[in-house]
């Protein structure tokens, strides 16, 4: 992942979100269930992902819409640019400031709604993908991210995915508190740190005409090499992610046991300080002197410091969506495998 572009998200978020909280959370007071996307909207974010996206560089970008009811409609959106450090002069909110300031002059949506990023082989569960939702959801409570996939895409299925943090993980990042005790009370475990919305692409009657024309028109041979089963390039990488991540999670649990282990030993001298403290006392009491002094044993014994455990729901998260990945791979080869064979057979 590309720390530098997935922190320009967070980074503008928080100033341009506020600006238009009011009037995107006026056209609707219920959560969120569904998001409904132009296909408009889908082809920017693609298109922009083949022009600026580079191996595993990621593409972000802010989503414009208007929330009516439960459903989330998405009917513009426009990129980040690509910037490096050394662009000093650049500021992201007053750019983002003068786009939609510009869309609104003719008159198209230009309420924020959330933003996009694409992902490299599903590496989006990051500290940085949830710093800059929890920015934007905490200023538009309505606001999603959309994760795109080219991966997945070229292999012929649109892979584009909603999310949204859950409310316990909302609550957690407003206190900042990611200890193990505050998460165990919170009962936050990778499994319900984000939930997905469902997505509905629209598209105009025209455009469904055309595109029904154009598949008409397209060669049966090119539809024929969506069964290649030439990608174990993809599943070796996606492999090679997952067992990285499984070896952050193992140096991250040896962290925490070492922590336990300090913990542990420091009860202990806790236990043999206040033994020998109450036999000196004992013994000072017999010889008639007085007791000494109550201390404050915590000062004396000053705990070790909980190491935080959201890396580690954002490694299990990850370590989770990578065997999804796998999955769906090994599920989509296996059909594949099925429809090459009946081909064959129709062919015969």
């Amino acid at each position: 992942m590309a720390s530098r572009k997935e922190g320009s998200g967070a980074a503008g978020s928080g100033f341009s979100a506020s600006k238009s909280k009011g009037k995107a959370a006026a056209t609707g007071d219920s959560a969120v269930k569904q998001v409904q996307i132009d296909g408009l909207v889908v082809l920017k974010i693609i298109k922009h992902y083949q022009e600026e996206g580079q191996g595993n560089e990621v593409v972000q970008g802010v989503l414009l819409g208007l929330v009516v009811d439960d459903r989330l409609e998405i009917t513009n959106c426009f990129p980040f640019p690509q910037h490096t450090e050394d662009d000093a002069d650049f500021d992201e909110v007053q750019y983002q400031m003068e786009m939609m300031r510009s869309l609104r002059h003719v008159n198209i949506d230009h309420l924020h709604v959330g933003w996009y990023q694409s992902t490299y082989y599903g590496s989006f569960v990051t500290r940085a993908l949830l710093d800059s939702q929890f920015s934007y959801q905490h200023a538009i409570e309505e606001s999603v991210v959309l994760i795109y996939d080219p991966i997945k895409t070229a292999q012929g299925s649109l892979s584009l995915k909603a999310y949204r943090l859950t409310p316990k993980l909302m609550e957690v990042c407003k206190e900042k508190d990611f200890s193990p005790e505050a998460l165990k009370k919170a009962n936050i475990a990778y499994e319900n740190m984000f939930e997905e919305v469902p997505i509905v692409i629209k598209n105009s009657y025209l455009i469904n005409v055309m595109l029904w024309e154009l598949e008409k028109k397209s060669a049966v041979a090119d539809r024929h090499e969506l069964l290649s089963l030439a990608s174990s390039n993809h599943l070796g990488k996606s492999l090679q992610l997952l067992m990285d991540r499984v070896d952050e999670m193992s140096q991250d649990i040896v962290k925490y046991n070492t922590y336990l282990r300090n913990v542990s030993k420091q009860q202990q001298q806790k236990h043999q300080y206040q033994q020998r403290r109450q036999q000196e006392n004992i013994q000072r009491q017999s010889r008639g002197e007085a007791p000494l002094p109550e201390e404050d044993i915590n000062k004396l014994f000053k705990p070790p410091q909980p190491p935080p455990r959201l890396e580690s729901l954002l490694i299990a998260g990850q370590i989770n969506t990578y065997c999804q990945n796998i999955k769906e791979f090994n599920a989509q080869n296996l059909g594949k495998l099925f429809m090459a064979q009946a081909l064959q057979d129709y062919n015969n």
